[in-house]
C-alpha cells in the first residue's frame, strides 16, 4: 500500500492570507463588482456569487484582497470556524476567512478540501480564545495533512468531486425549473397577461380579471392539521420514525436532515394527525417573527427512505386533493399578498405566529378557474422533477460522506 506523507498544511501552499472589510460607514465602498465573501456563507460548499459586492474604493481601502479561483478557504471565526470552502471564481473575503491558494505541483486542492471537510472537528477544537473561539492564521498553516502521491489525490478527488459536480448539477436544475414556475405564476396571476383583454374588478385582492372567481381556502375540500410531539421532546439518534419541524421546512425540496428528530413508533401510531403523504405544502406556523412562515412541498412519501414521517407541533401540512392546486399554492403563499396577510395576522397573537383560522381565511383564486387548472397540470411534473432531483442529490450527498473519510484514510484503495 502506498505510504501517505506527513506535511504541515502552509508548505503545500502558494500564500496564506485573510481578507478585510471596508467600513460599514462608507456606502461607496459597498454594491460594487467584486465579490466579498464573509465568513458565514463557508459551509463546506463551493463558491460561486456572495452575498455582498464592494467597489474598487472598497477594496482599496481596506485589507480585502483578490483570490484566485480554486482556492481554499477555512473560516476562522465563532460558530463556522473549522468549515471550509472552495472559491470557484476570484474574489475577495473578510478578515475571518484564512484562504490557501494551493501550490499544484505538491497537492490538488481539491483534496485539501475534502480533507478538511473529513477533519472538521479536529480543526474546530484548535479554535481558542474567550466568549468567540477563534483559529488564526498559524493554527491552520501548522496543521498537519497526510498525502498520497499527487496522481492518487487526482483520482480520489475525482470521484467526491464526480458526486458534488452532479448534486451541483441538480440544484442548477431545480432553481431553473422552479424559476421558470415562478414567472409563468407572475405571468398569469400577477401581471394577468392572458386577460389583458378583459375587464377588470375591484376585490381584495386588488384589481383583478372579472373572470377569475376567488374563494377562501375554508371553502375547498381540504386538509389542514399540524402534529405534536411527546412530552420530554423527542430523540436526535438515527433510530424511529423523523418528526419534520422547521428545520425541514426550507423551499422547494431543500432540506436540513442534520438537525432531524425522531420519535419511537409506539408513539407514532396513537398520533391521529400530522402524518406526511408527499407532496403536502408545509408551512412553518411560528417563528423569530410575527407570522413567519415558509412553503415548502414534502418529498416524504416517495423515494424516501423511511416508511412514515410525522410533523411536529410548529408545521401546518395544507393538503387539497388536487396535489397541482398545491403546487399553485406553494407559488400563491409567497405573493407579497398572502406575506403581508399572514404576518398581519399572526401578530395579533399573544405569542406571534400564524394559526388554523389565519389560513382558512386566505382568499385564493378557485381551482375551478380553467387557467389555475392549466398552471396546476403545467406546473406538477416540474415540481415532481425538482423532488426527485432532490431526492438524489440527498442520496448522493449520503455517499460522499460514507466515502469521505475512507478515501482520506486510505482504507479505500483506488
Amino acid at each position: 500500500m502506498e505510504e501517505w506523507k506527513e506535511y504541515k498544511l502552509g508548505d503545500l501552499c502558494d500564500s496564506v492570507c485573510s481578507g478585510g472589510t471596508p467600513s460599514s460607514k462608507r456606502q461607496d465602498y459597498y454594491d460594487g463588482n467584486i465579490p466579498w465573501l464573509n465568513t458565514k456563507e463557508v459551509n463546506f460548499n463551493r463558491i460561486y456569487s456572495t452575498e455582498r459586492n464592494i467597489t474598487e474604493d472598497g477594496l482599496n481601502n481596506s485589507s480585502a484582497k483578490w483570490i484566485s479561483e480554486n482556492s481554499v478557504i477555512v473560516a476562522m471565526y465563532g460558530a463556522t470556524a473549522g468549515k471550509t470552502a472552495i472559491a470557484k471564481i476570484p474574489l475577495t473575503t473578510n478578515q475571518a476567512c484564512c484562504n490557501l491558494t494551493i501550490n499544484s505541483k505538491l497537492a490538488d486542492y481539491r483534496f485539501i478540501y475534502y480533507y478538511l471537510c473529513n477533519k472538521y472537528t479536529i480543526l474546530a477544537s484548535l479554535a481558542n480564545g474567550g466568549a468567540q473561539q477563534n483559529l488564526n492564521a498559524q493554527i491552520i498553516k501548522d496543521f498537519i495533512i497526510k498525502l498520497p502521491s499527487l496522481s492518487e489525490q487526482n483520482r480520489i478527488s475525482d470521484i467526491l468531486s464526480s458526486l458534488d459536480d452532479k448534486i451541483e448539477n441538480n440544484r442548477k436544475i431545480n432553481e431553473n425549473l422552479e424559476q421558470q414556475a415562478q414567472a409563468l405564476f407572475k405571468s398569469w396571476f400577477v401581471d394577468f397577461e392572458p386577460f389583458r383583454d378583459q375587464p377588470f374588478v375591484e376585490s381584495e385582492l386588488g384589481m383583478i380579471p372579472q373572470s377569475l372567481t376567488i374563494k377562501r381556502i375554508s371553502e375547498l375540500p381540504h386538509i389542514l392539521e399540524t402534529g405534536r410531539r411527546p412530552k420530554g421532546g423527542v430523540g436526535e439518534l438515527n433510530q424511529g420514525i423523523p418528526s419534520v419541524g422547521a428545520e425541514h421546512v426550507k423551499g422547494l425540496g431543500n432540506y436540513d436532515f442534520s438537525k432531524t428528530k425522531y420519535i419511537t413508533e409506539e408513539y407514532a401510531n396513537s398520533l391521529k394527525t400530522g402524518k406526511i403523504n408527499g407532496y403536502e405544502l408545509l408551512i412553518y406556523k411560528d417563528g423569530g417573527k410575527p407570522g413567519y412562515f415558509i412553503p415548502n412541498y414534502s418529498i416524504f412519501g416517495e423515494g424516501y427512505p423511511f416508511d412514515e414521517c410525522y410533523l411536529n407541533e410548529h408545521v401546518f401540512k395544507l393538503d387539497f386533493s388536487n396535489k397541482g392546486f398545491n403546487a399553485f399554492c406553494y407559488f400563491y403563499f409567497q405573493s407579497d399578498y398572502v406575506m403581508h396577510y399572514l404576518n398581519s395576522q399572526g401578530s395579533k397573537a399573544a405569542i406571534p405566529g400564524i394559526n388554523r383560522q389565519d389560513i382558512e381565511t386566505i382568499p385564493i383564486y378557485s381551482p375551478e378557474n380553467v387557467i389555475v387548472n392549466k398552471f396546476c397540470d403545467w406546473v406538477l411534473p416540474l415540481i415532481k422533477t425538482i423532488l426527485t432531483n432532490s431526492v438524489e442529490s440527498r442520496r448522493l450527498s449520503h455517499l460522499r460522506d460514507t466515502l469521505l473519510p475512507k478515501l482520506m484514510s486510505g482504507e479505500i484503495k483506488l
